[in-house]
């Protein structure tokens, strides 16, 4: 009996002071070793404070959040012979051009006859552009004309594709020659001229992520050529590349937008 009442007074202060950091607040409890002498015993007695794990706090995120990733400009020469990055420049390039082609050409308040050039009508010999099989020409501010004189087989196809190019138009026939009326500018019109931008912009995105996907592809196959690092780099480039067009697009479809709602 006396032996277990010698140990518990042993004991128990090292007791007390490890209760006492599991109630402190986290900062104050630390992986550290705690001697504490008994002056009346002249013996120690050790313990381990109870270890932390420390996280990041809301205004820490809200901080990093606010930082700009650091950009990466490789010389193009320099790993020219891992990948052309010239050539994938110039493909993003395309897309954003193209867009822009796009909207000068079918996305306008004013129809006009270069509007009707990309329609695609599929006929016996495959898809062709309408101004490849009529002749387009505009009679008045409100009337555009194609004639089908050279391939009148293909009239009925010509006319279901203009119908369903999504430009809000209905032609009508006579003969060969396919009267188009063009549309009054309503509120209605520009809000799908808005909405063919934006199926536009997303299609030119669709195309930007192949050609992206398409680097990535040959970046994997010139793996041998090069280190982990400088093809991680590489990596980094192209992905920059192709957010910096995504930009521009997204840019671009808000000037389209304005300009159309006006």
């Amino acid at each position: 009996m006396a032996l277990g009442l010698r140990c518990f007074r042993l004991a128990h202060p090292a007791f007390c002071n490890s209760l006492a950091a599991l109630t402190r607040p986290v900062p104050e409890v630390m992986l550290k070793m705690v001697n504490e002498r008994q002056n009346y015993h002249g013996q120690y007695v050790a313990y381990l404070a109870v270890p932390t794990r420390h996280f990041a706090t809301k205004k820490a995120k809200a901080k990093g959040k606010g930082q700009s990733q650091t950009r990466v400009n490789l010389n193009t020469a320099l790993v020219a012979d891992i990948i052309s990055l010239e050539e994938v420049e110039e493909e993003m390039k395309s897309v954003m051009e193209a867009l822009k082609d796009n909207f000068n050409k079918t996305v306008n308040i004013r129809t006009s006859p270069g509007s009707l050039d990309h329609i695609t009508v599929v006929t016996a010999d495959g898809k062709l552009a309408l101004n490849q099989i009529g002749q387009i020409s505009m009679k008045s501010p409100q009337l555009i004309l194609v004639n089908m004189a050279s391939f009148p087989e293909c009239t009925a196809a010509a006319i279901k594709a203009i119908r369903e190019s999504g430009m809000n138009l209905n032609p009508e026939v006579e003969g060969t020659l396919i009267r188009v009326p063009i549309p009054k500018v309503t509120r209605e019109h520009r809000e799908m001229l808005v909405k063919l931008a934006k199926q536009g912009t997303n299609k030119a995105k669709d195309s930007l992520r192949k050609v992206r996907s398409n680097a990535m592809n040959k970046l994997k196959k010139s793996k041998d050529k090069a280190s982990e690092d400088t093809i991680r780099l590489i990596e980094k480039q192209i992905s920059q590349m192709a957010d910096d067009t995504v930009a521009e697009l997204d840019r671009h479809l808000a000037v389209k937008t304005k300009e159309l709602l006006g």
